[in-house]
């Protein structure tokens, strides 16, 4: 018996995001003070949820908004929203502002780790191994649980390296309660799905458990995890979730225009129609995580190239707010090294530069051509034609496909495209089943 497909919630299939990190969007401090007042920033975005209609996105993914020490994913209170942004009525109001405008509202949960500051484990540095949280955490106490003394702390796994960002003991049911209680929490208050940082270090059959439990109470629920690389498909299948973030396009994209090279594109294509047979990967070319793709590529008409490839694959494509404009961003292994590619955003779209409108206008052509065709969410490619400059491949699904051509030489090209026909977006000349790009140019075309 061969092994099925994931589709996931039915909604999914017209998914386009924009996703925004908010405590950067909004000017947020730093660092979570004590007895700082809150502040009502939420609303900062509501201003700019017409702009993600007006993109074309169809849901808003916003990063961790729950109470945390300074960056957002060292949590220390996943029921309370983060007083730097606002309170309940606040998180309430962009609900329902998202409601008004038809978007979803995809949020971030941090469940392999916890901040230092988290109730859970100041209750063990306080109690020591009598912690009625001690089991949430993988501890390890000096001379053994018995020689405890008041002051000692124990050892403990943490986040690759990171001791302010405490593991989580994913073998704990207790932890397994807490997640299940969290991430139904939100949605009962209107979130559509999550995004589950760092999924790919916590075991699967954790996620396959808590999967199981929130779909009991949610069945409509997207949940996606942040995986790297590895078995994309094997992830998904074994975790019980709906889709993983594909990192492996993602790198391939940039790469492959930057060195000359659509043979490396070519072999993600391959790839990333082997996970279509399986489940429909989360796609992007930017996040709050990586260096902005107009910072990343090295000659800027081939932003355009990318963000055709996200467009016209299947997947469920997310636009880092910011790329649509064009932002330059570069993430650095330092303090304050991501604070590059999470800029605070000014109070309307309209105080943008006007820089970024040519790129704006090219995400909203193809946004557009996108939901279009909608069967693009499932589409699996396939090349037609290769060279280390020129790459063609098809799109097709439900009896439909589409044909892109790509060129990133400097001189014109002509490449075959059987079966092809008028062009759609770009600027080329086809016919004959051959298509003619100008330097550093691209076209999609009717199949």
């Amino acid at each position: 018996m061969g092994i099925g497909r994931t589709d996931g919630p039915g909604w999914v299939r017209d998914a386009v995001w924009w996703h925004v990190y908010p405590l950067g969007f909004v000017g947020a401090e730093p660092r979570a003070e004590e007895g700082l007042p809150t502040r009502h920033r939420l609303g900062h975005l509501v201003g700019w949820l017409d702009h993600a209609v007006e993109l074309g996105a169809s849901g808003l993914a916003l990063g961790p908004v729950f109470a945390s020490g300074s960056h957002g994913y060292d949590t220390v209170d996943h029921l309370r929203v983060d007083p730097r942004l606002g309170d309940d009525a606040d998180f309430d109001a962009l609900v329902a502002a998202c409601r008004e405008r038809g978007l979803r509202l995809l949020l971030d949960g941090v469940f392999n780790h916890v901040g230092r500051g988290h109730p859970a484990f100041r209750a063990v540095l306080e109690q020591g191994p009598a912690a009625p949280t001690a089991s949430w955490f993988r501890l390890r106490w000096p001379g053994g649980p018995q020689a405890w003394t008041p002051g000692t702390e124990p050892g403990y796994d943490d986040f690759e390296g990171h001791s302010a960002l405490v593991a989580l003991d994913h073998s704990s049911p207790e932890v397994a309660d807490h997640v299940v209680e969290v991430m139904t929490r939100w949605l009962d208050r209107g979130a559509d799905g999550w995004r589950l940082d760092a999924a790919y270090a916590v075991p699967t059959r954790f996620w396959a458990e808590v999967a199981d439990r929130v779909r009991e109470r949610h069945p409509g629920a997207y949940l996606m995890g942040e995986v790297i690389h590895g078995d994309y498909a094997g992830f998904v299948a074994e975790g019980h979730l709906d889709a993983v973030t594909q990192y492996e396009l993602w790198k391939a994209v940039w790469s492959s225009l930057n060195d000359g090279n659509f043979y490396e594109l070519d072999a993600a294509l391959t790839r990333h129609a082997g996970f279509l047979d399986r489940f429909t990967p989360y796609t992007f070319l930017g996040n709050h995580d990586v260096t902005r793709l107009a910072s990343r590529l090295t000659d800027e008409r081939h932003l355009a190239h990318a963000l055709v490839v996200l467009l016209t694959l299947g997947g469920t494509p997310a636009v880092y707010a910011g790329d649509e404009h064009a932002f330059r961003g570069v993430k650095e292994d330092r303090a304050g090294g991501d604070d590059a590619v999470r800029p605070p955003f000014p109070a309307t779209p309209g105080e943008l530069s006007p820089l970024g409108l040519p790129t704006y206008r090219l995400h909203q052509e193809l946004i557009g051509l996108r939901r279009r065709h909608r069967w693009l969410h499932t589409a699996r490619p396939r090349t037609v034609h290769l060279a280390n400059e020129q790459l063609a491949y098809e799109v097709a699904g439900e009896g439909e496909r589409l044909v892109v051509a790509l060129n990133v030489a400097g001189a014109p090209a002509e490449l075959p495209v059987p079966g092809a026909g008028a062009v759609l977006a770009g600027a080329a000349d086809a016919g004959g089943g051959r298509v003619r790009l100008p330097a550093h140019g691209w076209a999609v075309l009717a199949g």
